[in-house]
């Protein structure tokens, strides 16, 4: 099913609120240089020392990794590309037959994900900014067959709302417990994330097939749109399969904060724009009450906003002290340029935070993407136009 129709908004990009907020005065952020070669060797509050790498480099906005099952890696680039890192070496050849992408605003190629199935079926998810015409974009999430080099038989299994301006509200696929695939849509725009009839500020749940899950929640409900798993989200740049519990988790940036871990219900509202922890760009709160009756409540909020961005529950081996952690990046903090990190929280057993960690600020990078490897080591990726990096942590022994 695929329905396409389209919104005007105008929205102030990031860049026109910073001259905005500027333009009488300096210009507020932390000065970022070159990244270097590596390794570093930093300090963490219960792991302790820890190496960071450098794997590969000279990437155009990294946005996202997936790890094939012979454990080389994908790592998809905003301008539309698709790259492969084999044996720990960045292909300079693309991989072809990737769609074509819009890229005003921050859109363009965003997440991937590989089937269940992959070693059969060689089945790839991509989600992306589709060209609509006169500067207009769609999200929409792509499936097609990895073949050696190339990906055939792209076809499109859900294209969202077309739009003008910022078109940076593509969000996250992965896989469920149950096989379902779950796409999450951006919903900052106006009160779209409340329309049961819009695909916008939701997370989506479908078959490998593109067809519609014989037990979503709102197949048989008027006036909802059948792919809907749950709505009232903002921008969705976390989503994840919890390895241990089997739920999906997600996680959206708010405005000036606000940004929010969720565990997505069966139908659930998370409240978005009616209810909010944060407050807009021009400091006034969202609203005054940040819970209501009938709609969810964040697991975890932040105040300031982190920009959230990637998540990954850490199960792995060579890290003792970090099972369990969920590990979330940061594009930077409290709307401050040059500050992005990555943060480990720790949870109790019965999912209440009990602390969290800021690390990596020594490098000052946005941190797009974290996800741990086959081999237990963590992968980030830093979001830079140029010269963005796949960066690998493990211990230092």
């Amino acid at each position: 099913m695929k329905i396409i129709c389209c919104i005007r908004v105008c929205v102030p990009s990031l860049l026109s609120l910073f001259f905005i907020a500027h333009a009488f005065g300096q210009s507020i952020g932390v000065p970022v240089s070159p990244l270097g070669e590596g390794p570093w060797i930093l300090d963490t509050a219960e792991q302790h020392k820890i190496r960071v790498s450098v794997v590969a480099r000279g990437l155009s906005h990294p946005w996202a990794i997936a790890f094939l099952p012979d454990e080389n890696i994908l790592v998809t680039e905003r301008p539309g590309r698709l790259r492969l890192i084999r044996d720990g070496v960045l292909d300079s050849l693309p991989i072809s037959g990737t769609p074509n992408v819009r890229t005003d605003g921050n859109g363009g190629l965003m997440d991937v994900a590989v089937h269940p199935e992959f070693s059969e079926n060689g089945l790839i998810y991509l989600t992306y900014t589709k060209p609509m015409g006169n500067g207009w974009g769609a999200p929409a999430l792509a499936v097609g067959q990895l073949v050696g080099h190339v990906l055939t038989d792209l076809r499109d299994l859900v294209v969202t709302e077309a739009y003008e301006g910022n078109s940076g509200l593509n969000g996250r696929v992965a896989f469920g417990s149950d096989g379902k695939v779950y796409m999450s849509t951006g919903g900052r725009v106006g009160d779209a994330a409340q329309d049961p009839m819009s695909l916008r500020g939701k997370v989506l749940r479908l078959e490998d097939d593109g067809t519609m899950p014989a037990d979503n929640p709102f197949l048989n409900r008027f006036n909802y749109r059948p792919e809907i798993y749950t709505l009232g989200h903002r921008n969705t740049l976390g989503l994840m399969l919890h390895p241990n519990t089997g739920e999906m988790w997600q996680h959206e940036n708010g405005p000036n904060g606000g940004d929010e871990i969720n565990i997505l219900s069966p139908g659930g509202n998370y409240g978005w724009p009616i209810v909010s922890f944060g407050r807009f760009y021009s400091g006034e709160r969202v609203n005054d009450n940040p819970v209501r009756e009938g709609l969810e409540s964040p697991l975890l909020v932040w105040l300031p906003a982190i920009a959230a961005s990637g998540i990954a529950v850490y199960t792995g081996d060579q890290f003792p002290a970090w099972k369990g952690n969920v590990f979330i990046g940061s594009l930077r903090m409290g709307g401050i340029p040059g500050t992005g990190h990555l943060q480990r929280i720790v949870f109790n057993e019965r999912t209440e935070e009990m602390r969290r960690e800021i690390m990596l600020t020594e490098l000052n990078r946005r941190i797009r993407e974290v996800r741990e490897g086959p081999d237990g080591f963590l992968y980030l990726l830093t979001d830079e136009e140029s010269d963005g990096a796949l960066l690998m942590i493990e211990p230092a022994i």
